[in-house]
């Protein structure tokens, strides 16, 4: 069996910069860092001539005659892709195995759950195939495969962020080019983030991709308040990567504050009064600042709570019945392996 592992992430600073055509044009750039939550594959190859899918935290499963290419139609249409284009481009014949997966949390959760699947499953092809892929190489295809096979809206910092792992500071330009900095932050300066950064899950998905089109559609459309926003965004990622760096750790809740403000002027969808009723019930009992993860309009929530006001904090939030997710910062991106 052929297995690979990589981490979801908490995108903390410039979300959203990273989406073409704003990253294109002016240029994005993000703060993210991989959490102790994981997508998971495992190929095992057959000698009956078939193909088999199955997404255990999905309950989907999909069987075929072995061929060259699968068409996308809805169902697992992520393994579809991978599938297809590891065909295409490094092997020029069909192959026969079962490929099965898991994520610790759902779609929808704005964790970069699809990203990082795309990636997990690349991880356990370049395993079982021996591809000679590097990380860039890796990050990239995930994102060719979901941005330009599947047509799939979105940006570009979750499969960077899955591959490589930890904390890293992202710069996007045109062609999609993108150079990962990865930070080197004091242990001390991590624990201290952990404890004081709860992650509640509001216990609602959403599809990021529809959120994503009228934010890039916005930008098409030279709409100002938009390319405004991004830009304060983009500005706020680097107000982080100091504090970050230089330890001064609350600094960060007036920054997801101020961001949390222009990034639910990109588009229609990120914020809803359920989203702002719990943002400001968190705000009363000590947080400093939050986020929704990813694109917004549901799925997991950040607060910054400084001191011991996590706990207040926690008693307010969980009222309107979501749940708190334990967690850790990882420093491992994809991993891979054999389990003979």
């Amino acid at each position: 069996m052929f297995r690979s592992r990589a981490p979801l992430r908490l995108g903390l600073a410039g979300g959203g910069t990273d989406v073409s055509p704003y990253s294109d044009d002016y240029g994005g750039a993000i703060l993210n860092a991989t959490i102790n939550l994981y997508s998971y594959a495992t190929i095992t190859e057959r000698t009956d001539g078939k193909i088999v899918f199955s997404a255990e935290d999905r309950d989907e499963y999909f069987e075929t005659e072995t061929v060259e290419n699968i068409e996308p139609d809805g169902l697992l249409d992520l393994h579809k892709g991978v599938y297809n284009r590891i065909v295409k481009q490094f092997t020029d014949k069909p192959l026969s195995f079962d490929l099965t997966t898991y994520s610790d949390a759902p779609a929808g959760s704005g964790l970069g759950t699809s990203s990082t699947m795309v990636v997990a499953i690349l991880g356990a092809f370049v395993e079982w195939l021996k591809l000679p892929l590097g990380e860039y190489d890796i990050a990239k295809l995930a994102y060719e495969i979901e941005r330009e096979d599947l047509a799939m809206a979105g940006g570009k910092q979750d499969q960077y962020a899955a591959t490589f792992g930890g904390v890293n500071f992202m710069e996007f330009s045109e062609n999609n080019k993108v150079i990962v900095n990865p930070l080197r932050i004091r242990k001390e300066v991590l624990y201290e983030l952990e404890n004081n950064l709860v992650l509640y899950n509001t216990a609602t998905s959403r599809v990021s991709a529809e959120i994503i089109k009228k934010q890039t559609s916005n930008i098409k459309s030279n709409k100002a308040s938009s390319i405004e926003a991004m830009d304060k965004l983009k500005e706020q990622s680097f107000r982080m990567k100091e504090a970050f760096l230089k330890g001064d750790l609350n600094e960060i809740g007036g920054i997801l504050d101020f961001s949390w403000k222009f990034k639910k002027k990109l588009a229609e969808g990120i914020t809803n009064p359920e989203i702002d009723e719990i943002y400001e019930a968190a705000k009363k009992v000590g947080a400093l600042g939050g986020k929704i993860s990813g694109a917004g309009g549901g799925g997991f929530f950040f607060f910054y709570c400084p001191g011991n006001t996590r706990f207040r904090v926690i008693q307010e939030i969980v009222k309107f019945g979501g749940r708190v997710r334990k967690y850790h910062f990882t420093n491992e991106g994809l991993i891979t392996w054999t389990s003979k």
